[in-house]
């Protein structure tokens, strides 16, 4: 006889504003480093910004509750990586995690390797790999390619802005270099590192990636879930930002007590400008209002904070189980 189950315990949400900077540890999703920071701070609503693979550790903004509404601000930002590539194996998904399909030697030196990653800067065109989240016919690459079906993918041009040479270890037990990556939305690093093994002759593929920066962000600025997890609770919401974090390169505007009730309403508020610029509104305190686009002499609201919206402090009114 089957014995029955222990009731699940019931986790208290809470309504928590801001943004988390996250070093995600190798080895994690994105979306399970997002429910273990959730659960920290025991949060109604988490997002993040953008995915990094479970192969690569770094930089991973985490937004909560209002902040949410503007977690889309870094997806056309820059990223930049640092990479550890292994020279001479190829796989079949362009990293550690993959199949090898061939082994060559490897017969190269450190200024021939600084020449051929001096040739990947610029505009350059990238073939999305087989082992990637893009959909075709509503369905990922990657399924198709555990089916063993190969999918034509047109190239993409992406643009590397910087790439230079950490580290260099050439020897038959190793192998490997290091490079510093700084490079526009859609780059494939894994991809880049195969690229750059057959530039060389002898077939590479990415053994480890770290992301130190997206946009302004810093990995420096970012805490890992030990830390997290290991702060005391009343102490972890000193480690988020407020919810207009994102929107640091944005002009700021700070509007009088009846234009921000406007706004805050939802009506467009008289304000000089160019039409399409955006900007961050604030009220005569200092609050944040939201996120505004400048239209022929107006401004109008894009993406509003709800009123009341605290960037650091629970709602216990809004106390909800789970």
């Amino acid at each position: 006889m089957k014995q029955p189950r222990e009731p699940r315990a019931r986790i208290l949400r809470r309504r928590i504003d801001g943004v988390l900077l996250l070093d995600k540890p190798v080895g994690m999703s994105s979306n399970a480093a997002l429910q273990a920071a959730r659960r920290a701070f025991r949060a109604e609503k988490a997002g993040h910004t953008g995915t990094l693979d479970p192969l690569a550790s770094g930089l991973l903004p985490l937004c909560f509750g209002e902040a949410t509404k503007f977690a889309g601000e870094l997806l056309d930002a820059d990223k930049q990586y640092f990479a550890t590539v292994q020279l001479g194996v190829t796989t079949d998904t362009a990293d550690a995690e993959g199949v090898i399909l061939q082994t060559r030697p490897v017969v190269t030196s450190r200024p021939e390797i600084e020449a051929v990653l001096s040739g990947f800067l610029g505009d350059i065109d990238q073939v999305p790999p087989m082992y990637s989240a893009l959909k075709r016919d509503g369905k990922p690459l990657y399924e198709y390619a555990r089916a063993g079906i190969e999918i034509d993918r047109a190239a993409r041009r992406v643009r590397i802005h910087e790439l230079g040479l950490d580290s260099c270890t050439l020897d038959e037990g190793a192998n490997r270099i290091s490079f510093s990556v700084r490079c526009s939305k859609g780059t494939y690093v894994r991809t880049l590192a195969a690229d750059i093994g057959e530039r060389l002759g002898c077939g590479a593929h990415l053994a480890a990636l770290r992301r130190t920066a997206i946009g302004a962000l810093d990995v420096a600025s970012a805490v890992s879930l030990a830390t997290l997890e290991s702060t005391s609770a009343s102490a972890r919401d000193e480690l988020l930002y407020p919810p207009d974090f994102l929107l640091g390169t944005v002009d700021a505007v700070r509007l009088d007590t009846d234009y921000a009730a406007r706004l805050r309403h939802g009506q467009p508020v008289k304000h000089p400008g160019t039409p399409g610029q955006r900007w961050r509104a604030y009220d005569e305190t200092g609050v944040f209002i939201g996120l505004c686009l400048q239209t022929e002499g107006l401004i109008k609201p894009l993406r509003l904070i709800a009123t009341g919206a605290d960037p650091t402090s629970p709602d216990e009114d809004r106390m909800q189980e789970t």
